[in-house]
């Protein structure tokens, strides 16, 4: 993981307002400094997400695809594109994801290694059912042990994020894997809400 991108601990991730088709995130350290750029293609079948070192992406340092068009438990292979190694999937958990959003991390070879989980059934179900003006928080865990947090900025027009990898403190996750799991959720939520 040579991209110094990848090294922080804390990250703010801003979806660009008024996109129409498609999604651009910028991903800014803890100084503000843009450190990563995503971009998610439009008009495509299949979930398309690609990260790069900067706006000019010329240096793509990341990919998250969705294996198929339509799939309830989709499934997202995160990608390093400079050696094609898998880094590992982002499974969503189907039926549970009705009402508290809930993904499975796998490893390179699918090995269930921890998940992401939406904070309270009851704040999902008011953010579901009521208003999506309920900021959204998800946690993820590897062993027992938290990894990351991820919380959203109350905001009815601009969606930003913190996430947070303080708490990995034996560096469990591969920061790739924790980046692109925000970076999806923000996509998603954008359609949700």
């Amino acid at each position: 993981m040579p991209v110094a991108a990848f090294e922080h601990t804390r990250y703010l991730v801003r979806k660009q307002f008024l996109k129409l088709f498609g999604g651009k995130f910028r991903i800014y350290d803890e100084s503000g400094s843009l450190v990563l750029f995503a971009n998610m293609k439009a008009f495509k079948l299949r979930e398309d997400i690609r990260l790069y070192t900067g706006e000019d992406m010329l240096n793509e340092v990341l990919t998250i695809k969705a294996r198929h068009i339509i799939d309830f438990s989709a499934a997202y292979d995160v990608t390093d594109p400079a050696t094609e190694e898998k880094v590992g999937t982002l499974k969503r958990k189907g039926l549970k994801s009705i009402v508290r959003d809930e993904w499975i991390i796998m490893d390179s070879v699918e090995n269930e290694i921890g998940y992401v989980r939406e904070d309270s059934m009851l704040l999902a179900m008011i953010r579901r059912w009521l208003t999506n003006l309920v900021p959204q928080k998800f946690h993820g865990e590897m062993r027992g042990m938290p990894v990351f947090r991820f919380s959203q900025h109350f905001n009815p027009f601009l969606l930003k994020v913190d996430l947070d990898f303080s708490e990995d403190t034996a560096n469990l996750l591969d920061r790739r894997l924790g980046i692109a799991a925000a970076v999806l959720l923000c996509a998603i939520e954008g359609r949700q809400g």
